[in-house]
């Protein structure tokens, strides 16, 4: 039998966002700094989606630096930020999750940031977005982000 434990916790350098960070595919960038990356969802549950991703191989947060973990936080308060100009309102859906039994489909830690109201929120990564309108909006936002 197959540690369950052990299932989660392996690093796949393969990932998705393994392949962003490694420049092996591109994405609608928002904001990135040293420790962290910012891009549009490309399956949002809502318009305006972004994700922040660490640039430290981390499956959850159980995975994660200290100095990762706080970069995440401050890189998501900027985004928020951002979302909040752009989409004019208050309320961002902060959501992260642990593990498939949680829903997480990519396994490298990520937060993310919806601009909505939870009784609004779409399906998880049921539709491709425009890319088009994707790229515009990665735009508005990153123009929107104070440094």
């Amino acid at each position: 039998m197959t540690d369950i434990n052990q299932q989660a916790t392996a690093y796949d350098d393969n990932n998705i966002f393994a392949k962003m960070l490694n420049g092996d595919i591109p994405c609608h960038k928002i904001y990135e700094d040293d420790k962290t990356l910012a891009f549009m969802d490309i399956m949002p549950q809502a318009e305006g989606h972004v994700l922040v991703i660490p640039k430290q191989k981390a499956v959850d947060l159980s995975d994660l630096e200290p100095e990762f973990a706080a970069a995440v936080l401050m890189t998501s308060q900027k985004v928020m930020q951002a979302q909040r100009k752009v989409f004019e309102r208050e309320g961002i859906i902060q959501m992260q999750l642990n593990g498939a039994q949680a829903g997480q489909t990519v396994f490298h830690y990520h937060v993310h940031l919806i601009p909505t109201s939870i009784h609004e929120l779409g399906r998880h990564a049921a539709v491709m977005a425009d890319q088009e309108q994707l790229a515009k909006l990665a735009q508005q936002l990153a123009s929107a982000i104070t440094v």
